[in-house]
């Protein structure tokens, strides 16, 4: 029986800089070649987004403002494919300055590790520190049989890596053009076109391929109701809008028949559990009845409906939350409450892409969401939705989907 691996001294055996980033970017281990190289401790790099330790303007060559490292982590997260990197020159911190920095050289590649569901859950960095070579070149140090022999290995390195990266973006191309008209489809609602007091958004991550696991459903329940849901299943990308597509068809489904909040999100977390990845998505759906104008609403690990009133008062619908989808371990009744309202009021649904933020507590985001919406307490629901959107989109860091429901009651 082979011994089990550590893999941690494993990484620090190695002669080559390592990083490890978590999808979100953040790093998560930096073996012992990568601190010598860097000049900086694991205790400087583990913990922190791999752009606040390495901001993207000591970046020598950018594209649209990008810099070819940060684009290959995108590519990277969108396909989850590995993506090589050419050479290319990038400053780093002289030993012992805190602002003088030299010149650096670099190649290497970034190489994906799925997690249980597929998507990506790790990305490794393999960097080589090719600054003696560059330099030597440039003076001239260099013996010419040497440096033709090294020259022609980079070019030739060079040369593959481009083509690699190629293919990535003419395959990169195709998915998304399949994945947007996928979404799309998906996201039709032919009872919201019944409703003109009711606006919806989506607003794509900046990361994924303009397709993600976040949606938005009306169902009208004959004769004076309509069922509101908006839900969120985890990840982007192909996988996560085709569960998305599933997961939304199931509770219209469940709406129509089974009229009540709760009872709808206890027939799609039965659905949910037949699914591969559609655990522990996030959803919430709210019956409207104009009749004794009342809000019967049930939330399933998501973030809270607010209920706006004209007068610029609000109510957080957070008295009926339950796990989301799949994580209870027995199939308990899910909760339900009803809550009253006034014309004029509003319901404003919505996923956590809207009110997260990296590094900030999403308390602070939901009471930043909370104050636009008070200051537009007077304005139509299209206006609402835009000038919401607006709000919080210029501290939103385009990490996530955003879906968005206003409902003029």
């Amino acid at each position: 029986m082979m011994p089990e691996i550590n893999f941690e001294i494993l990484f620090d055996a190695a002669p080559s800089p390592y990083l490890v980033m978590d999808r979100n970017l953040v790093i998560g281990y930096a073996n012992r070649a990568y601190m010598q190289v860097t000049g900086r401790a694991r205790g400087e790099l583990v913990g922190r987004s791999v752009f606040d330790v390495f901001p993207d303007i000591r970046a020598h060559t950018t594209i649209d403002g990008v810099s070819p490292v940060k684009a290959s982590l995108l590519r990277v997260l969108d396909s989850g494919e590995p993506d090589p990197l050419t050479l290319q020159r990038y400053d780093i911190l002289a030993p012992g300055s805190r602002d003088a920095y030299e010149e650096r050289w670099w190649y290497g590649a970034h190489v994906p590790v799925p997690g249980p569901d597929g998507t990506v859950q790790w990305i490794i960095q393999h960097s080589e520190d090719v600054t003696d070579y560059v330099l030597a070149r440039r003076h001239g140090a260099l013996p010419s049989i040497r440096d033709e022999a090294v020259e022609a290995v980079l070019y030739n390195r060079t040369r593959e890596l481009q083509g690699c990266n190629d293919q990535l973006r003419r395959a990169h191309a195709r998915e998304r053009e399949v994945a947007v008209t996928l979404q799309e489809a998906m996201l039709e609602d032919p009872d919201l076109s019944r409703h003109d007091n009711v606006t919806v958004r989506y607003i794509p991550a900046v990361q994924s391929l303009h397709v993600g696991g976040d949606w938005f459903d009306v169902v009208d329940v004959p004769p004076d109701r309509c069922s509101v849901a908006i839900g969120d299943v985890v990840g982007h990308g192909l996988q996560a809008a085709a569960l998305m597509g599933m997961l939304r068809s199931a509770l219209s489904g469940a709406s129509r028949a089974v009229h009540s909040p709760a009872g709808a999100l206890e027939v799609l977390g039965r659905y949910a559990e037949s699914i591969e990845g559609a655990l522990n998505t996030t959803v919430a759906t709210a019956l409207v009845d104009t009749r004794p104008r009342r809000i019967i609403y049930s939330v399933a690990g998501h973030p809270p409906p607010v209920l706006m009133h004209s007068d610029g008062r609000f109510e957080l619908l957070d008295q009926a939350t339950g796990p989301p989808l799949g994580i209870a371990p027995l199939h308990l009744p899910r909760p339900q409450v009803s809550v009253d309202y006034r014309p004029g009021d509003t319901l404003v649904m919505y996923t956590d892409g809207l009110i997260e933020r990296r590094g900030q507590d999403i308390d602070a985001g939901l009471a930043l969401m909370i104050e636009e919406l008070v200051r537009c307490c007077t304005l139509g629901h299209e206006q609402t939705a835009d000038a919401l959107l607006d709000c919080m989109e210029a501290t939103h860091g385009g990490d996530d989907d955003i879906a968005l429901i206003v409902f003029r009651l």
